[in-house]
C-alpha cells in the first residue's frame, strides 16, 4: 500500500472489508489518538482506564459504524476530526462513569509512602516507546502477519482491536478454538522471535 494513496480509494477498500485499509487507517491515527487519551485522562484515572483501552473502543466503535454507513467522510482530515471526537466522548464517559458516587476515584485513599515507593518502581516502564521500538513493533508484527492466511490474519487483526474470542469466532466464521489455536500459533511465533 502506497502511503500517498487517495482517501477515497482507502475508505472504498475498507467499505469493501480489506483489512490492509483498516490497518492503513490504524496506523495512521493510533499514536495520536492514544497522546490525545492519555491527555485527558490524569494519573488517577489512567490507574482505571488505559488510553490503550480508549484507542481500542474508538477504533472498535469507527470500525463498527463505518460498515454500516454511518459516516459522511470527505478526506483525512474529516476521519481525524471524527476519531478526535469519538476518543474525547469515550474518555469524557469514562470519566463520568469513575467519579459516579459510588466510584469515585477522588475518594479512594492512597497509603502516602506507596506513592514515592511506586513513583520510582515504575518510572522506568510508563513511558512511551522509542522511535526505534516502534519501528521494531512494527516490522515484528508485519513480518508475522505475511506469513499468515486471510483468515488467520483477520483473527490476529480483530483480536488486536480489542474483540473477545466468542465474538472473532461469530465474525470470521470459524470455532472458538480454532480462533485459540491460531491466537496460540501467533503467540509462539512472538516467542520464538524473543528468543
Amino acid at each position: 500500500m502506497s502511503g500517498d494513496e487517495s482517501f477515497d480509494a482507502v475508505v472504498s477498500r475498507l467499505g469493501a472489508g480489506d483489512q490492509d485499509a483498516a490497518a492503513e487507517i490504524f496506523r495512521r491515527y493510533a499514536h495520536r489518538l492514544i497522546h490525545l487519551a492519555r491527555s485527558r485522562l490524569d494519573s488517577q484515572m489512567r490507574q482505571k482506564i488505559d488510553p490503550e483501552d480508549v484507542l481500542q473502543s474508538v477504533f472498535r466503535s469507527f470500525f463498527l459504524r463505518q460498515a454500516t454507513g454511518q459516516f459522511d467522510l470527505d478526506g483525512w482530515g474529516s476521519l481525524w476530526s471524527l476519531l478526535v471526537r469519538i476518543t474525547l466522548r469515550k474518555c469524557g464517559r469514562q470519566i463520568a462513569a469513575f467519579h459516579a458516587d459510588r466510584r469515585d476515584v477522588g475518594r479512594e485513599m492512597v497509603w502516602a509512602g506507596w506513592e514515592q515507593e511506586s513513583r520510582r518502581a515504575w518510572e522506568a516502564i510508563d513511558r512511551e516507546p522509542t522511535p526505534e521500538e516502534v519501528v521494531s513493533l512494527t516490522e515484528t508484527v508485519e513480518n508475522l502477519m505475511r506469513k499468515l492466511d486471510g483468515m488467520q490474519q483477520r483473527i490476529v487483526e480483530l483480536r488486536l482491536q480489542g474483540y473477545t474470542v466468542p465474538e472473532i469466532s461469530q465474525q470470521v466464521g470459524r470455532t472458538e478454538r480454532t480462533v485459540h489455536r491460531v491466537l496460540s500459533l501467533v503467540r509462539d511465533g512472538l516467542t520464538r522471535l524473543n528468543d
